[in-house]
């Protein structure tokens, strides 16, 4: 399989109400199956997602971890209003699950590459918004395409940080290996490949986190077009480290 990670460069930022799907198609010569990794960032901001710190009122418990740790009591209220539960809180980082399953810093909640006074917070449904830039190329050029997208996050036990999918549409997330033969005949009984993630990664390569880089085209990878949502990556249960 040969596979071609291919940039899509926009000279533009993004703003409300323009349309990613729009910005593909101006920008990027699609072919059939192509799958389209787009970045949360613009997508967000595409969706008004970003949100002005001064029209932000910190609640008592934002102000008081804000208070400890020396942060911004509006970002922290926004970390907590995007979480579902905080997993873990210690030397100023706040580890929690967001309403939608995702585990992450900050409730995905973000500073960086947005206006002063502003932070941007995660699109409502990723997948939602995976399944709208889709549709809308597919109506457009008359080809069927896969998109992701994808964030940037840390990982347990691990140094660094990696995109990974927190939408698509078009893509099966998950390679099931069960019941497959290794090359020595034993059956495999847990082999799952993150085959979403690993197409998010393969991405981040070619896109810029200082220039006009959003997006990448990954081509050669017809075989992992399908159907899924970014749900079934997550983890609901079976759960070693967290009691649900």
């Amino acid at each position: 399989m040969m596979i071609k990670v291919i940039p899509i460069h926009v000279n533009q930022d993004v703003k409300h109400r323009d349309d990613i799907s729009d910005i593909i198609i101006e920008h990027a010569e699609l072919q059939p199956n192509d799958i389209i990794v787009v970045a949360q960032k613009v997508v967000s901001k595409a969706e008004g997602q970003l949100i002005r710190l001064s029209d932000v009122s910190p609640s008592e418990l934002a102000r008081g971890i804000a208070g400890e740790y020396g942060k911004d009591a509006r970002v922290i209220q926004l970390v907590l209003q995007e979480a579902r539960f905080i997993v873990r809180m210690d030397n100023g980082i706040i580890i929690t699950q967001r309403y939608d399953g995702h585990i992450c810093a900050n409730s995905g909640v973000d500073t960086s590459n947005v206006p002063p006074d502003h932070a941007l917070l995660l699109p409502k449904s990723s997948d939602t918004s995976a399944q709208h830039i889709r549709d809308k190329i597919r109506h457009h050029m008359q080809m069927d395409v896969g998109v992701i997208i994808s964030d940037t996050l840390g990982r347990p036990f691990r140094v660094g940080q990696t995109d990974v999918c927190v939408g698509c549409s078009g893509v099966a997330p998950l390679l099931d290996h069960t019941g497959n033969h290794d090359v020595y005949g034993r059956v495999l009984r847990v082999s799952v490949t993150a085959v979403a993630d690993q197409l998010a990664g393969a991405a981040e390569l070619v896109m810029g986190k200082t220039d006009y880089v959003p997006m990448a085209i990954l081509r050669g990878v017809d075989d992992m077009m399908g159907d899924g949502s970014v749900q079934d990556l997550i983890r609901h249960n079976n759960d070693l480290f967290r009691q649900m």
